[in-house]
Formats: C-alpha cells, sequence, structure tokens
C-alpha cells in the first residue's frame, strides 16, 4: 500500500496527460495552440465588437460576450499548463496550482451550464413573446440572469474543490490527467471516496440534465411558435440564431455527459482525456464561428467599425 503523506503548499503533482503517447506529444502542442490563438481572437472579437457597436447592445450579444469571456478563462485556466507539460520534460504542477486549476475549471464549466440555459430563455422570449421581449428581458433583469450563473457556478465549485483537497492523498502524487480534476484526483487518495464520487455524480446531473430539460422545453416552445410563423423572413431569422445556440449546446453537453454520467470502465480515463481535450480546446474556438458566420448583424457592426458602413 502506499504511503501516505501529509499535504502542504510545497507539494506538487505530476499530471501524466498524454505520457502514454510521447509521440503524439509534439503534435498536440502545435494543434492545442492553433485553437486557443483561435479561441483567444475569435471571441475577443466578439466581446469587442459587441462593446463597440450600438447596435450590439441586446440581451444576445450581452449573453454572448459573458460566453465568450466564460470560454476565454475556461481555456487560459488549463491550457497554458498543458502546453507547458507537452513542450518539455518537466509535467509537475505546485499543489497550490492545482487548487486554483481545480478550482476555476469546476467553476467556468457549471457557470456555462447556467449560462446557456438563459440564453435558451432569451431566445424563448424573443421567438415566443416578442411583443413584451423588452419588458421581459430588461437590462438590469439581463445582468441579473448573468451575475447569477456565475455565481451559481462559483459556489458550486467551492464546495467541490474543499471536499477534493480535505481527502488524504498518497504519495506518488501522479494524476491521470493533464489538468487537476476530480475523478483523477479522487483516484490517488487513500481512503475510500464513495461519498465524493456520488457528490459529484449528482451535483454533476444537477449541472448538466436540469440545464439541457429547461433548454429543450425553451426550444419545444420555440419550435411550436415557429410552425405558426407564416414569414419566411422571420423563419430564417429563427433558424439562425437559436440553430447556433443549440450547436454549441450540443458541442458543450454531449462530451461533458460522456465523461460526468457515465460509469467507469477499464478505457474510460483514455478517452476521457480525448474527450475533456475536445471541450476544452475546440469548442470554446468553434463558438465564435458558429454564432459569426452568417450573421448579419455581425457583419453589419464590422462594416460599421471599419468605416464601410
Amino acid at each position: 500500500m502506499m504511503e501516505q503523506t501529509n499535504t502542504s503548499s510545497n507539494d506538487y503533482f505530476v499530471l501524466l496527460g498524454f505520457s502514454n503517447w510521447p509521440h503524439l506529444e509534439v503534435i498536440l502542442f502545435v494543434v492545442i495552440l492553433i485553437f486557443y490563438l483561435l479561441t483567444l481572437i475569435g471571441n475577443l472579437f466578439i466581446i469587442i465588437l459587441s462593446y463597440l457597436d450600438s447596435h450590439l447592445h441586446t440581451p444576445m450579444y450581452f449573453f454572448l460576450s459573458n460566453l465568450s469571456v466564460l470560454d476565454l478563462c475556461y481555456t487560459t485556466s488549463s491550457i497554458p499548463q498543458l502546453l507547458f507539460n507537452l513542450w518539455g520534460p518537466d509535467k509537475t504542477i505546485s499543489y497550490a496550482g492545482c487548487m486554483i486549476q481545480l478550482y476555476f475549471v469546476l467553476a467556468l464549466g457549471a457557470t456555462e451550464c447556467v449560462l446557456l440555459v438563459v440564453m435558451s430563455y432569451d431566445r424563448y422570449a424573443a421567438v415566443c413573446k416578442p411583443l413584451h421581449y423588452t419588458v421581459l428581458m430588461h437590462p438590469r433583469f439581463c445582468r441579473l440572469l448573468a451575475l447569477g450563473s456565475w455565481v451559481c457556478g462559483f459556489t458550486n465549485s467551492a464546495l467541490h474543490s474543499l471536499f477534493t483537497f480535505l481527502v488524504p492523498l498518497c504519495g506518488h502524487r501522479q494524476v491521470d490527467h493533464f489538468f487537476c480534476e476530480v475523478p483523477a484526483l479522487l483516484q490517488i487518495s487513500c481512503v475510500d471516496t464513495r461519498a465524493n464520487e456520488m457528490t459529484l455524480m449528482v451535483t454533476s446531473s444537477i449541472f448538466v440534465l436540469i440545464p439541457l430539460i429547461l433548454i429543450f422545453t425553451s426550444y419545444g416552445a420555440i419550435a411550436r411558435a415557429v410552425l405558426r410563423m407564416k414569414s419566411s423572413t422571420g423563419l430564417q431569422k429563427v433558424f439562425g440564431t437559436c440553430g447556433a445556440h443549440l450547436m454549441v449546446v450540443s458541442l458543450f453537453f454531449i462530451p461533458v455527459m460522456c465523461i460526468y454520467l457515465q460509469p467507469p470502465t477499464e478505457n474510460s480515463q483514455d478517452h476521457g482525456k480525448f474527450i475533456a481535450l475536445f471541450y476544452t480546446v475546440v469548442t470554446p474556438s468553434l463558438n465564435p464561428l458558429i454564432y459569426t458566420l452568417r450573421n448579419k448583424d455581425v457583419r453589419g457592426a464590422l462594416r460599421r467599425l471599419t468605416g464601410r458602413g
């Protein structure tokens, strides 16, 4: 049995990451760096454009800017460390660094779950209650919804992080993942962690299944409203904005469900790394493209900003 060690601020963890595939590390470094740069550029573009152009000072782009801030923070909480570990033989992270990374990854992921529900409600109000939209989505109410999303995510993460780092850890401190994640950290504990795993499963269900039910409920009402529409222009606009949001929801929730809501198997840890890599690296870089491609509002704002409108 591995010897239990006391935890102090001077301890460190070894993030094994993709050490089992050393021939892939250089390729992964280049691919991840490209996607990370695309994430930075795309999301900063949306944030700056939404702030500078008054025509985009609407609830939809306010929440989209929040999503872009989330994606920037989420990728930055784990990707720079991953790039550092892929670049050289040193794959360590300090105990304090691991705590901070775990807290922010959990907080930002849970916040995005709630924020995507808020964005679906905004689309529901725009399509199903167009005459009351400005009253329903008052700027003050929008700010409260956004703030509530962030508070829910960070409160949930505080509880999980505390419970995880109170668990005694074994001496080897080798985390079989590319970032500090709750299931990977629980695997190196020296005590029974079934209570922690059950807590993780329950909260994951709350932050994944309940948002999905609310999102599908909103889009069920939207679908009924769309079927009653007779204007082809209105239909195109609805499909344009709602289709983009549904695509973002799918890219985020499907990988998360594959990791947190399935029973562990022998190969689930290795599969989980690549699934986590997808929603940590690829999804945040695709969100700006999904929302800006074929988006007349964004193209018009860009023309006005460059003086060509």
